[in-house]
């Protein structure tokens, strides 16, 4: 059974009904994602954030330079005895 229908515009616009901008949380701004497979079309609410976002936001200067295996574990092995130094 359908959520809801719509009807499209002769602009080829459609409104979004209540229930469905209930269920997926959106509001004035929000923007949805168009998704199809096979015969069947898909509407989802896009995130507000990307991962690109994301990235930037904590590697603001680049991604962080590589470290070996030997390089990690040696940091790892240094944390740890750090926190559990008798003080």
């Amino acid at each position: 059974m359908a959520l809801a229908r719509s009807r499209l515009t002769a602009q080829g616009q459609i409104s979004i009904p209540a229930e469905v901008r209930r269920r997926l949380g959106l509001t004035a701004g929000s923007v949805v994602e168009w998704d199809a497979e096979g015969d069947r079309v898909f509407v989802r609410r896009v995130g507000k954030y990307t991962s690109l976002d994301i990235h930037k936001a904590i590697f603001p200067k680049g991604p962080p330079p590589r470290r070996s295996i030997e390089e990690m574990d040696e940091a790892i092995a240094e944390y740890i005895r750090a926190k559990h130094a008798r003080r």
